[in-house]
């Protein structure tokens, strides 16, 4: 069996109050990091047609993961198929995947600062048009943890950072697809104000 990444988004209003009760919940801190992720696609784009995904990510230490969606969809739960190597050069293995046959379809950044407690991640995410929650683990433990922290399930995201990056695309008219903060420099984002775009609801 292939492991599963499953998780939840939240998009709270103040993220300050969040970290703090995640961290008065005894959860310990592995610092903050800043990440650099290179989506990477064929020239027939089969992998975002597959809903799939082959991302290079460099922080302290560089990834290549290769992310593909389970057979049974799950409306509770962000889940996919997760196959992760860590790899010795970010350049050389860029170099790699495009000798194969790939090249650079979008660059995505983000600021990462990691939580666990009874393996379970909780990632503050500062990304280019917003802070987040992003809550991965055992899908038992995801909820109750939620509910402590003060998050209300019916607000979760399950939807991906790119998924929602094209949701701000669409409706600001954004003209470029690499989500840095470069890029967001002078875009100013009400990402609240998209909110039943993208928040899961109360499903049954």
């Amino acid at each position: 069996m292939q492991p599963l990444e499953i998780e939840v988004k939240f998009y709270p209003t103040d993220i300050d109050p969040v970290r703090n009760s995640i961290i008065e919940l005894g959860a310990d801190c592995l610092g903050r990091v800043f990440e650099t992720n290179i989506r990477f696609e064929d020239a027939n784009k089969n992998l975002i047609k597959k809903g799939s995904l082959l991302r290079l990510r460099k922080d302290k230490k560089t990834r290549l993961t290769f992310k593909s969606k389970p057979h049974d969809k799950d409306r509770q739960f962000k889940i996919f198929r997760e196959l992760e190597v860590t790899v010795s050069d970010f350049s050389t293995m860029n170099m790699i995947l495009e000798s194969l046959g790939y090249y650079k379809e979008q660059i995505y950044e983000k600021w990462r600062e990691t939580f666990v407690l009874d393996r379970i991640e909780f990632c503050i995410d500062t990304m280019p048009f917003g802070n987040f929650l992003e809550i991965e683990g055992e899908k038992e433990k995801i909820k109750p943890l939620a509910d402590r922290i003060g998050l209300k399930w019916e607000k979760r995201i399950i939807l991906s950072y790119l998924d929602l990056f094209n949701i701000i695309k669409d409706e600001l008219n954004l003209t470029f697809s690499d989500v840095t903060f470069s890029n967001f420099k002078d875009v100013k984002v009400d990402f609240g104000k998209y909110a039943d775009l993208f928040e899961a609801g109360l499903i049954v």
